[in-house]
């Protein structure tokens, strides 16, 4: 498959810049899209779709904004139709553990007819690093609706190594990999992971759904607010509460631990903390 294109759907993501780097130093062809790139990938703009298909042989998908947003069973049963109409042959699709809605859109792509690898993650380490919790560390206070659940926390750089090994290898067609960490954790274990390495006040704070929602209004329109309150209150009731083998069965190795990526982003200097705030959830 070493002549084949590769397309990358969510280019500029976490997980998808990561593929297409490892692809890219793996001599491979890719066509990495976004809302950006030419030819873009929008996915409120299906009618231009079918330019950023054309030609490619395996596609990674990573649906904008969650798998769990209204709209995206549509979305995707009308990516594998035009996916068909391209003459692309196989999908491996970024799914999100515990989550009805994904695991419907899973679904799709298992009956698509095409051949197809599944990813189910759950909550990134990078989350902490280089998404939307990255200003809350630097603040010193993480508040989230999530109580004392324990998280499967994942390395994105785990996912991108199973993305790029399915997507280049056919014995991962039909496969379905849970791709979590070696260890569960609880937000206050977490955070107190990053505060050791950092050497700077960090805490975390359960909040109710109510109180998370409220704060979410203040920097995000209210659909995304919606969703992301939704979102924790489906996975954040235990559900996850389990380990799985998606790493080691993809890559024959053990999944990156949480305090490793934690030792790294700290002498990358990553977390540059500020005055910690009064704690009044």
């Amino acid at each position: 498959m070493s002549q084949s294109t590769f397309l990358v759907i969510g280019a500029t993501g976490k997980t998808g810049r990561r593929i297409v780097q490892r692809l890219q130093a793996q001599g491979e062809a890719v066509r990495a899209v976004s809302r950006g790139s030419a030819p873009a990938f929008d996915w409120e703009q299906p009618e231009h779709w079918l330019p950023a298909l054309s030609g490619i042989e395996v596609a990674y998908i990573s649906y904008y904004p969650d798998l769990a947003a209204p709209g995206s069973q549509e979305a995707i049963a009308e990516l594998i139709r035009q996916a068909k109409t391209a003459g692309v042959r196989k999908l491996v699709l970024l799914s999100g553990r515990g989550e009805q809605n994904a695991e419907r859109c899973e679904q799709l792509v298992r009956d698509s007819g095409l051949a197809f690898t599944l990813i189910r993650a759950s909550w990134f380490y990078q989350n902490f690093s280089e998404g939307h919790l990255l200003e809350s560390v630097n603040s010193g206070l993480v508040a989230l609706p999530a109580g004392e659940v324990r998280e499967p926390f994942v390395d994105v750089d785990d996912i991108a190594d199973v993305a790029v090994a399915a997507m280049r290898d056919d014995r991962h067609n039909g496969e379905l990999y849970e791709v979590t960490g070696p260890r569960l954790l609880t937000f206050h274990e977490a955070v107190a992971e990053i505060a050791a390495v950092t050497g700077k006040p960090l805490q975390y704070v359960p909040i109710t759904l109510a109180q998370f929602h409220a704060g979410l209004t203040a920097s995000v329109d209210a659909p995304t607010a919606d969703l992301l309150t939704s979102l924790c209150e489906e996975v954040f009731d235990g559900r996850n509460e389990a380990l799985a083998d998606g790493v080691g069965r993809a890559l024959g190795r053990p999944p990156l631990d949480f305090g490793a990526f934690c030792r790294d982003r700290a002498a990358a200097g990553v977390w540059r903390a500020t005055a910690a705030p009064a704690v009044n959830p």
